[in-house]
């Protein structure tokens, strides 16, 4: 025998039904989130070794950021680099912009993976951000191997990690420390009288670099084709993407003349510090092929190129963003 709904109640229940499948989870936020203005960039300090806290650590329910641009906290949220967020030009230079210490606490079982996501809520409550997603064509570099295959080593292993986690040392006379957490790098030494300077701790290994005849000679330990790419991207005036096919780590040695070192600082927004041309950090949608650059000779050294070309890109538009956040 069949169990009988009175009509109205079937519909009440199909329509309750429909209302629990189509409710949007709530957003995930921090517990709580304090933001501060961090205060601009000394340019002079930089160049006398002084560097800010820029970065951000997870440490346990503990996320402390420091010293981030509205575009850094974007590019982190959303997960792009910084080629993917289009916004208003106040947003694009990181001198000039202002930047924020952002210290927050995560809810009970929430994991560092999430933080992203609260990032977005954050965002959107403190600074009002509305954003949407496209697909665009962006010109770019492909970085391919040439013909004859790489030429480069292969990374030396990594040591066996320790199964007990350590703090990180004090810095060490001379030594200066960029960043926190998993980003942390320590750099020691001096470019003055060709001695050069070593790199511990970023995404490409142990990396030495040293000047010489108006270039900077860099060697890295380790570096696999994603990194090496959105290395050369800093020195080149459009996006390179990875399509090598390349995998492992291998040892990298890029020769860099002044002007590729210039681009850089352009782009960065820094161009007064090596005496070029302030720059906004876009890349230029009419970018010239680099054959002609120290960039282009090295990798031909270590059996790549870059090629020119047009690839979709998905992108972060901003549609709406205030400069100051509300008040905690």
């Amino acid at each position: 025998m069949g169990i009988f709904f009175p009509y109205k109640s079937v519909g009440a229940f199909l329509l309750a039904a429909a209302l629990a499948c189509s409710q949007t989870p709530a957003p995930l936020s921090f517990e709580v989130a304090s933001v501060k203005p961090a205060g601009p960039l000394n340019p002079g300090a930089m160049q006398a070794g002084k560097m800010p806290r820029i970065g951000m650590k997870v440490d346990g329910a503990i996320v402390d950021i420091g010293s981030f641009t509205l575009k850094d906290l974007i590019r982190t949220a959303y997960e792009v680099k910084d080629y993917q967020v289009s916004g208003p030009d106040w947003l694009g230079n990181p001198m000039s912009a202002e930047r924020f210490n952002i210290q927050a606490t995560l809810p009970e079982g929430a994991t560092e993976k999430q933080v992203p996501q609260m990032l977005q809520t954050l965002l959107a409550d403190r600074f009002k951000l509305v954003v949407h997603r496209e697909t665009k064509d962006h010109p770019v570099y492909a970085l391919v191997v040439a013909k004859g295959g790489p030429k480069m080593k292969e990374a030396e292993p990594d040591p066996p990690a320790s199964s007990t986690p350590t703090e990180p040392a004090e810095p060490k006379k001379g030594e200066t420390v960029i960043g926190q957490g998993a980003s942390q790098v320590r750099i020691s030494g001096n470019m003055e009288g060709g001695k050069g300077v070593t790199m511990q701790g970023g995404p490409m290994g142990q990396m030495r670099m040293s000047m010489a005849d108006g270039r900077m000679h860099m060697e890295a330990s380790k570096a696999n084709m994603t990194t090496l790419a959105e290395t050369l991207t800093r020195f080149v005036d459009r996006p390179v993407v990875d399509m090598t096919d390349l995998k492992g780590n291998y040892q990298v040695v890029l020769d860099l003349a002044m002007d590729d070192l210039k681009n850089a600082a352009k782009a960065a927004g820094m161009g007064a510090m090596m005496g070029a041309p302030g720059g906004d950090g876009k890349p230029s949608a009419e970018a010239s092929e680099p054959a002609g650059s120290s960039i282009f000779t090295s990798l031909q050294q270590m059996g790549l190129k870059l090629e020119a070309r047009k690839t979709a890109m998905p992108v972060i538009v901003i549609d709406h963003l205030e400069k100051t956040p509300t008040e905690n």
